[in-house]
């Protein structure tokens, strides 16, 4: 049977699109307005109104539960999803957090993984990029830049922080460094090896493989570059017609076409291309389900691995702790006994 097809029409022009990870829910930005349909039978669930000034960016976390805007308006807005479908028809809910940190309009959003325990990055025009707790609403990290930022994203690890400048450079950002700072200022002549250079106009779209080894890049210079992270060399180079405005790795499935290198579309007026990485390292007869759960298990135990890590060192410490304590506790007993042996000690 042919799949039913659902046509939304909108009341203007769609400034930024997502959908839920878990395939519910479909995000759109009107002028200053967030529309929420269902997908399964294209119902308009939510219309909110808290921007001031048109959406520029919208992202969902990666359990579907919460959802953050952008916008021009210097305001990035974290929504929980179910207090927003639980709202009357007549009220419009409260943003679960309203973000007012940056002084210049909203660029991109990125979030990390740990549903509402997730981190989220906010780029800005005003050169900075902030990192945020949403459980919490608190401001983590502020990186200022020298340019304006248009693209952030995170790797899976969260351990860098890439953002893609007006210049068409790209910055890595450690999120582990030391000292750790809220306030730190990225010196590009100082940090040349944290630096992705060969985009020629700004950087629109960061996306990094699932392995954290590439990185993949559009810019308004009509090119789309895929980067080896570790050596900050480009390895391949997509040419577009027209300036790229967003690209992104996933998961492919194995019945999808293929394009390598610059090879286009045969279809009258296609204008995207589908990049496969790693062909060689293909296991042979491995089905899309059955590699998309080997990848989903590698990147769950690295956190399960991480937090493991963690549990240890922290139980290292403890038993460092209580060995100190109980020589403490020794010293202070053998003190008092030789205090207690030279006061009671009869005078000749």
């Amino acid at each position: 049977q042919d799949q039913l097809q659902q046509k939304i029409i909108c009341p203007g022009p769609v400034t930024c699109l997502t959908a839920s990870p878990n395939g519910l829910y479909i995000l759109a930005g009107v002028a200053e307005s967030i529309y929420l349909w269902e997908v399964s039978n294209g119902n308009l669930l939510a219309i909110l109104n808290r921007h001031y000034q048109d959406l520029t960016c919208l992202c969902f976390t990666d359990d579907s539960s919460h959802f953050l805007s952008g916008a021009k308006d210097c305001l990035a807005l974290v929504w929980n999803l179910y207090n927003v479908l639980q709202a009357e028809p007549s009220q419009i809910p409260d943003p679960r957090h309203v973000w007012s940190r940056h002084s210049l309009p909203i660029t991109d959003l990125c979030c990390g993984f740990g549903g509402p325990l997730a981190r989220a990055a906010t780029a800005s025009l005003d050169q900075t990029a902030k990192l945020w707790e949403i459980s919490s609403g608190e401001l983590l990290l502020s990186v200022l830049f020298d340019v304006g930022i248009m693209a952030v994203t995170l790797d899976l690890s969260e351990y860098h922080m890439f953002c893609g400048g007006m210049d068409g450079s790209i910055f890595q950002v450690d999120l582990c460094a030391w000292p750790v700072q809220r306030d730190r200022t990225f010196q590009t002549e100082r940090e040349n090896g944290k630096v992705f250079k060969g985009h020629r106009n700004q950087v629109t779209c960061l996306s990094v493989s699932t392995d954290g080894s590439l990185l993949l890049s559009g810019s308004h210079d009509e090119t789309v570059r895929l980067w080896d992270i570790q050596s900050k060399q480009c390895l391949k180079t997509m040419n577009h017609k027209g300036p790229v405005t967003n690209a992104f790795i996933v998961l492919a499935p194995a019945n999808i076409r293929h394009l390598h290198g610059t090879e286009s579309s045969d279809e009258p007026g296609a204008e995207g291309v589908t990049l496969r990485l790693g062909l060689h390292q293909q296991e042979p007869g491995q089905s899309y389900l059955e590699k998309a759960e080997r990848m989903y298990s590698q990147m769950y135990s690295t956190r399960e691995k991480n937090l493991v890590g963690d549990q240890e060192h922290l139980t290292i410490q403890v038993s460092e702790l209580e060995e100190e304590v109980s020589n403490l506790r020794k010293i202070n007993k053998d003190l008092f006994d030789f205090s207690t042996r030279i006061i009671t000690k009869p005078a000749k």
